[in-house]
């Protein structure tokens, strides 16, 4: 999805109190800064599969803790955290397994708010081009 479409949604999901008050915290910027936006992008695919894809996923509603790693304070951030809040805030709706489209969507719109993040609070993010230097591979 192209970063307007995600802008302007993440514009709309932050006008909501609650989801204002997310912000990514020193650590989990360190971990962006250390490991780069393709391995974010990486946990968040592997996180969704696991705890937000299934029709019925486990301890729905309490499966994202609140901090610790950028994705799920992202999950809170954008609404992604668990099938209900998927549902209210971005209308795909609960009790059937996410669509690859989808998964990829939810993905899309972690990692855009995560990139918004680090670029409100000016960390460099390193790109692809770094990931064989980090030695995280």
């Amino acid at each position: 999805m192209d970063h307007a479409t995600l802008d302007a949604r993440l514009a709309a999901i932050a006008r909501q109190p609650f989801r204002a008050k997310f912000h990514l915290r020193e650590p989990e910027m360190e971990f962006v800064a250390l490991r780069g936006m393709t391995v974010v992008r990486e946990h968040a695919a592997d996180l969704i599969g696991k705890r937000l894809a299934p029709a019925h996923p486990a301890k729905d509603g309490k499966q994202t803790p609140w901090g610790g790693h950028p994705v799920f304070r992202a999950q809170h951030a954008t609404g992604t955290c668990c099938r209900s809040c998927l549902q209210r805030t971005h209308g795909i709706g609960k009790g059937r397994e996410l669509t690859t489209p989808e998964r990829e969507y939810v993905v899309d719109i972690i990692c855009r708010w995560v990139e918004k993040e680090c670029a409100r609070r000016t960390v460099r993010v390193p790109g692809d081009e770094d990931s064989d230097r980090r030695g995280d591979g």
